[in-house]
Order: C-alpha cells, then sequence, then structure tokens
C-alpha cells in the first residue's frame, strides 16, 4: 500500500485530533491551544463562562480584545469594558484595551504561533493560519468551551488545495488576490473546505500578505485557511522579537489535496468587489470613472504596515479630493507608533487623511458612516447591504493602493493609470515593538465581575419541544447575512450583553415590524424560511440568540452558513433544510407551518414532515445532525447541556 504525503492541514489536525477519524464529513473532535474573543461577542462568552462556573481557563492563551464597541457615547460601552477587564482578570485571560488595536493582526504580532490550533469568537479568526495554525471562527458559546478545556467539534473539511506560482505585478496587492479567489468561488466556494495555499509564488508573499488572504478565506464561507510555516514566518517572528517560536511546518513533496486551483500571481490585476457582496468581484478598470465620496484604508482585512506605508508614499506630496473623506483606521498601537516614527503618518495627515483609533471601526458601523447612495471604497473584508452603518450604502471593497488612487481622483480610479512610478516599500527587518496587553492575573485570588446595569445574565431557555406549529414570520432570499438577522453598529452592539433589548433590532434593517410580530407570537412559537447560505458573515451568536428569545422554534432554508448553522444548534433551535426547491418556492410569508414528534425524528431520522396548515399541503425537511448536535438540540442548547453535566 502506498502512503501518500501529507499537507500542512492534515499535519495539523491529526497532532491535536482527540475523537473522530479525518475522514471528509466525519465529525472530528480536536485539542484547542488558544482562544480569541472580540468584545462584540466576548461579553457573551464570559457571561456563559461565568454560568459555566469556571474557575480559569484551561487553553495555553485566551485574549479579550477590544476592538468593536470603542465608541463611547454614554454609559453602556464602557461599563462593558471594565466588565471584560475583570473577567479577564477573574478567569486568567490576556486583555486588550480599547485602542490597542483590531483582535486579528494583533494576536498575530503578540500571541499567534505555528502548529498551534485557535477558536475565535470573530468569523476572521481563520487570519491566524497566516502563520502555520489551524484557526477557526465559531460562537462565543464553542469558544467558552474550549477555554473550559473542551475539544472542538466540526465535520472534517476537505482540503482545497490552490498552488501559488509567479510574483505580484506592481500596483497589484495581497488583496487582489484573495478577490480573485472570490472572483472565481463566489461567497459559498469555501463552505465545507479548508484552503491551503502552495507552491513557488509562497516565497513572494510576506506574513501579512498572507494574513489578508486567510482573514478573507472568510468570506468564501471556509471552515479556515492555512499557509506553511516557512522561512517567511520565521522573518515575522523575528521582526516581532518571538523568533523562538517558530516552528517550521511544511506540506510533504508528495501531498495531495481534494480539490485544487492554481493562480499565477504575475498574471494577476486591481479587482474590486461591488456592492453588495464580496463575490461580486469584477477588474477595477471596467468600473474605473465612478465618483466617490469615501475611501478607506485598514481593518483586519488590510492591517499590516505596509497596507499604510504604500499608501503613504503614494500620497506624499499630493492630497485627497475635497469631496472625498479619507479614513485611516490603524489596525494595531504598534503599527501606528511605526507609521508616526518613520514619517508614514504625516504623509497621510497632510494628504487629507482622517486618522482613526487603532480598531475595527467602519468595518463594523462604529462611525465613519457614507453618505446616502454615495460610493465608498474600503479595504475592508465585507460590504452587506447596511454593515457601513448607511441603510442605503454602496460599498466597494479594494487593495490599498486602488482605494488611494481613487482618493487622489475622486473617482474609482485603477491605480496602474497614475502618472508615478510604484513606490517601493520593504518590509523592516526588525520594528520597536508595542505589547500592549494587559496579561493574566497572577494571583489564585481572582478579582469579582463587575457588572454595570446593561449587563445581564444570559436568559434560560426550555429544552426541545415536540410540537411547533407556527407563522412564517419572514421568507428570506438567498445569502441573508448575520448584519441582515441582527445588524452591528452604534445603535446596536452596545446591547450585546443584554439580549431583551438586543432583541428589538432582530430583522430591523429587513422588515422593521419584525420584533412586534415576534413578540406577540412569543409563546406559541414562530418560523423562519431562508433561501441559499442562510446566515453567512459574522460569528455573532446573537443573530442565533435573539431570534430565540423572540420565540423562532424552527428555520427551514435551502442551505445554511457554517457557523450561524452550529449556532443555532447551540441555542436549540431547529435548522432544517428544503429537500426540493420547490417547497421553498410554495410558501408565502404569513403561512402558518407545523411540525411534529420533533424529538423523535432528531433522534432517529433525516427527514421531517412539515405540513403547510394554510395552503393544505405537506412536503419534507432533512437534516443531518451529529451526535453531540442532536443532544445539544434536545437540551435546549449546548448551555444547558454543560449545566446538566455539572449537576
Amino acid at each position: 500500500m502506498v502512503v501518500m504525503g501529507k499537507n500542512v492541514t492534515q499535519k495539523l489536525l491529526e497532532s491535536h485530533l482527540v475523537s473522530g477519524e479525518m475522514k471528509v464529513g466525519e465529525e472530528i473532535g480536536i485539542k484547542i491551544d488558544q482562544a480569541l474573543m472580540q468584545d462584540a461577542t466576548g461579553t457573551m462568552v464570559m457571561l456563559e463562562l461565568e454560568a459555566m462556573g469556571l474557575q480559569s481557563a484551561k487553553t495555553e492563551v485566551a485574549c479579550q480584545y477590544v476592538d468593536h464597541n470603542l465608541i463611547q457615547t454614554d454609559f453602556k460601552n464602557p461599563d462593558d469594558h471594565l466588565f471584560l477587564y475583570s473577567a479577564c482578570q477573574k478567569f486568567g485571560i490576556h486583555y486588550s484595551k480599547p485602542g490597542n488595536g483590531v483582535s486579528h493582526p494583533v494576536h498575530m504580532e503578540r500571541l499567534g504561533k505555528p502548529g498551534k490550533t485557535m477558536v475565535g469568537s470573530d468569523s476572521h479568526t481563520p487570519a491566524g493560519g497566516a502563520l502555520g495554525m489551524i484557526a477557526i471562527g465559531t460562537g462565543g458559546l464553542e469558544v467558552a468551551l474550549a477555554i473550559a478545556g473542551k475539544p472542538f467539534y466540526v465535520a472534517m473539511p476537505q482540503v482545497f488545495g490552490v498552488k501559488l506560482t509567479g510574483s505580484l505585478p506592481d500596483w497589484v496587492s495581497a488583496k487582489d488576490v484573495i478577490l480573485e479567489m472570490l472572483r472565481r468561488h463566489d461567497v459559498k466556494g469555501g463552505v465545507g473546505k479548508i484552503i491551503e495555499y502552495y507552491g513557488p509564488g509562497l516565497k513572494n508573499l510576506t506574513a501579512m500578505d498572507r494574513h489578508v488572504i486567510a482573514n478573507m478565506g472568510a468570506e468564501l464561507g471556509a471552515t479556515t485557511t492555512v499557509f506553511p510555516s516557512d522561512e517567511v514566518t520565521h522573518e515575522f517572528l523575528k521582526q516581532q522579537e518571538r523568533g523562538d517560536d517558530f516552528l517550521e511546518i511544511l506540506a510533504d513533496k508528495d501531498a495531495t489535496y481534494d480539490l485544487y486551483d492554481e493562480i499565477d500571481l504575475s498574471s494577476l490585476e486591481p479587482l474590486i468587489a461591488c456592492p453588495t457582496s464580496p463575490g461580486n468581484v469584477v477588474p477595477v478598470r471596467e468600473v474605473a470613472g465612478k465618483p466617490i465620496f469615501q475611501s478607506m484604508i485598514g481593518s483586519s482585512a488590510n492591517p499590516g504596515l505596509r497596507d499604510f506605508a504604500i499608501a503613504a508614499l503614494i500620497l506624499q506630496g499630493k492630497k485627497a479630493q475635497d469631496n472625498v473623506s479619507l479614513d485611516i483606521n490603524p489596525s494595531s498601537r504598534q503599527v501606528l507608533d511605526h507609521l508616526a516614527e518613520q514619517g508614514y503618518l504625516n504623509s497621510l495627515i497632510e494628504g487629507g487623511g482622517r486618522i482613526h483609533q487603532a480598531g475595527c471601526n467602519g468595518c463594523i458601523g462604529m462611525g465613519q458612516a457614507p453618505a446616502t447612495g454615495k460610493i465608498s471604497l474600503r479595504t475592508n473584508p465585507r460590504n452587506f447591504p447596511g454593515r457601513s452603518g448607511t441603510k442605503e450604502d454602496q460599498v466597494y471593497l479594494c487593495s490599498p493602493e486602488t482605494a488611494i488612487a481613487s482618493a487622489l481622483t475622486g473617482v474609482i480610479t485603477d491605480p496602474r493609470t497614475l502618472d508615478m512610478d510604484y513606490p517601493s516599500f520593504k518590509e523592516p527587518k526588525r520594528i520597536k515593538v508595542v505589547d500592549s496587553l494587559t496579561p493574566p492575573a497572577k494571583t489564585k485570588e481572582r478579582c469579582e465581575l463587575i457588572m454595570g446595569p446593561n449587563i445581564k445574565p444570559l436568559p434560560p431557555f426550555d429544552p426541545l419541544g415536540d410540537h411547533v406549529k407556527g407563522e412564517v414570520l419572514l421568507k428570506l432570499g438567498d445569502n441573508i447575512s448575520t448584519d441582515g438577522i441582527l445588524p452591528g453598529g452604534t445603535k446596536v452592539l452596545p446591547f450585546r450583553s443584554n439580549i431583551s433589548e438586543i432583541s428589538k433590532f432582530t430583522f430591523y434593517q429587513i422588515d422593521e415590524t419584525f420584533y412586534d410580530r415576534a413578540m406577540a407570537k412569543q409563546k406559541e412559537g414562530s418560523i423562519l424560511v431562508g433561501g441559499e447560505n442562510y446566515g453567512q458573515g459574522s460569528s455573532r451568536e446573537h443573530a442565533a440568540i435573539t431570534p430565540r428569545y423572540l420565540g423562532v422554534k424552527v428555520v427551514i432554508a435551502k442551505s445554511y452558513a457554517r457557523i450561524h448553522r452550529k449556532n443555532l444548534l447551540n441555542f436549540g433551535v431547529v435548522p432544517l433544510d428544503f429537500v426540493s426547491n420547490e417547497d421553498y418556492d410554495a410558501i408565502d410569508q404569513g403561512d402558518v407551518l407545523e411540525v411534529s414528534h420533533i424529538k423523535e425524528h432528531v433522534q432517529n431520522g433525516s427527514e421531517m414532515e412539515v405540513v403547510n396548515v394554510t395552503k393544505g399541503k405537506t412536503f419534507k425537511a432533512k437534516f443531518c445532525y451529529s451526535k453531540k448536535e442532536k443532544e445539544s438540540l434536545l437540551a435546549g442548547g449546548l448551555i444547558n447541556v454543560v449545566l446538566a453535566e455539572k449537576g
């Protein structure tokens, strides 16, 4: 029998496997070394840890970042910051205070290690794959369980090998690589897959270039993205004064993959994702000339020093157009410090840039909202409708080169058409390290949680009932995002630790009457109907918790995004799939649907019979739950399982 070599993904998973077989589609359990939380989801993680009665974090590393809810318009956000700090002190977790920067690049600078596994309560956690890690975004409850020392369970994905050759031409950068992947495969192309990059082109991508690509693998729907840990990784770690953390992890020469693709980097051109999907990608030249209102540089999707430095070099001695808001969002305190020290910040300021604090900011709708119907170019990872904070937005996603070129001209501009040579930038071998993290408390006596008036305990959820007869409160189309289900932004996310209050915003961007209609049906229960890829985007479990709190018992969709499907199961909502699209077509909003013998079907079957009482028709809905998912669903949610185990 011929034994084939292993790819990087297989090596990482095999070294952490605690249960199951690594066969595609089978559930595996893996040991988790690191955990990452951000404040929009982290408050729920901490409340869940408190509900579990955890004494101290069991992972090698766990860090809570405050990077989303930075705007302090009243007491709610600062109260939550204080709560998170106290929780980190209580549970033995690193804390990154407001202004330190976006979780993913800061974690890569200070804590990420090749060969480690990580789960994070942020969907862009796969950015950690740039260092040769298995880093997976998931709901906060599963992150809490990992911190408590439990394995993480996932269906073994296919490993999608993408061979890179050549080197990027002038005016083309790492953002164009991931936009090319989205152009080819769209927002569902990575579902059920881990994307692993390999090939001779890798040596021409820096560690932060790889971060850009791994970060936006989430937009493909991928479970995660993996790069090898090679000399490029080693150089990055030495730059960060962490050279001893390096571990070489390479694919074997005869390694194979379940699926293949290949990108010649030298053939790429500047690309741009048009509204309202990261998968709506075209060459910049095809939309050039459209007037813009805003150009934004930064976010977790373009967080490297070079992303800001290259913009500063292009802008040097010039100014953005007067009618363009040029927003600069530094990704970390360390990057901001270096930009200031090297003079890049001066060029950005003198060129008309608005310098914001290091954090997520406009990416999550925390300020920097664009004008109604006006084009905003952003180096962000997402452009779902309304995510910017403006309901009628026109957000395009592009590279720093395209963003700054367009700020100079006032219209969408292919940067290759600028009358200048492409500026030269080389990553410094060494930088001044800014370690701004607060380490876990060393004393055995942990502090008590500091809970302001807006912080409420997680509401209890009853075990799964055996019968649901409810109205279809909403019938939704394809690619509904978690931003559409439960939006972010300055108006909503300050209520993230108060489920009863934040639930008032459920689906309000789609139907402002939803909350009132759901509350009227809360006791009897209701049903949602969705299209393909339901729940794409953010990992925020609030998008599952608030419908559950409002009485939604069942969701029937054509297909689900991985994280949202798991969040529904974790909080006791039954996710079902249409067997036939004709059954979806036959349902109208307002129809009453009935499902009986639910527990028996969950335990023993693969299909449930659904009666459309309004239309007098019956159809089949399918499902496939693992043993652990069944246990969670029947208990009314994973937190109930944990509490039952504790007795």
